[in-house]
């Protein structure tokens, strides 16, 4: 097989990695707002279901949840689902998982802020959400964001993992044409893609940061 031919098929890998990673992020990040503040309430039962929420995503395997979420309707409740599910249990578990990291990212940040600051907001007359959206939430995005970065960095390389799935992303493609022809150079191209990707979105993140960088010397 010629290289034109082997990338062709990679970047069509490529385009499901980056369909799973963008899905997650727009699932996974309002969801960790959720989640923090869930974990934060000061209704017990919703704090401790969070607490445990946090404790199963960040303890076990994403892989393993992957096959959890994919599996468990048939062999749970005897639900049988075609073959698009897969792609659906891909979603929501990466959805899931990652809400669980950016919940606990988000809560340290907004844990960060000075009480000073709510009490002042609330003699202004802000309301609890207006002082949330208005006062702390932009000063939350500015601290949490290289924590975030991280997490979003790993999300790229994470993506792999739905193979164990056999969605055809890039890891899977190069995996199988790497069979095919007996050698390493698909793993090699995919490696130089994944790091592109990487680059791209630590570009973009290191963009965000600047802009959100309201101390100049």
């Amino acid at each position: 097989m010629d290289i034109t031919t082997m990338l062709g098929m990679l970047c069509e890998g490529l385009l499901v990695s980056a369909q799973i990673f963008c899905v997650a992020l727009l699932g996974s990040l309002p969801l960790g707002v959720l989640v923090a503040l869930g974990r934060m309430s000061k209704f017990k039962p919703l704090a401790l279901l969070m607490r445990l929420y946090i404790s199963v995503m960040r303890g076990t395997p994403l892989m393993l949840q992957l096959l959890a979420i994919n599996f468990g309707p048939f062999y749970l409740f005897g639900i049988q689902l075609d073959s698009e599910w897969k792609f659906s249990a891909t979603y929501i578990a990466f959805i899931l998982n990652y809400a669980a990291y950016f919940g606990e990212i988000y809560r340290s940040g907004i844990q960060s802020i000075p009480r000073g600051q709510h009490e002042a907001a609330n003699v202004l007359g802000y309301t609890r959400a207006q002082t949330f959206m208005k006062i702390v939430l932009p000063q939350v995005i500015k601290r949490i964001l290289p924590a975030m970065s991280n997490e979003i960095i790993t999300l790229v390389k994470d993506t792999s993992l739905a193979f164990v799935l056999t969605i055809p992303e890039m890891m899977s493609v190069s995996k199988s044409l790497a069979a095919r022809e007996a050698g390493m150079m698909p793993y090699v191209f995919a490696g130089i893609i994944y790091w592109c990707f990487n680059f791209v979105v630590e570009w973009v993140l290191n963009r965000v940061e600047k802009k959100l960088d309201y101390y100049h010397d």
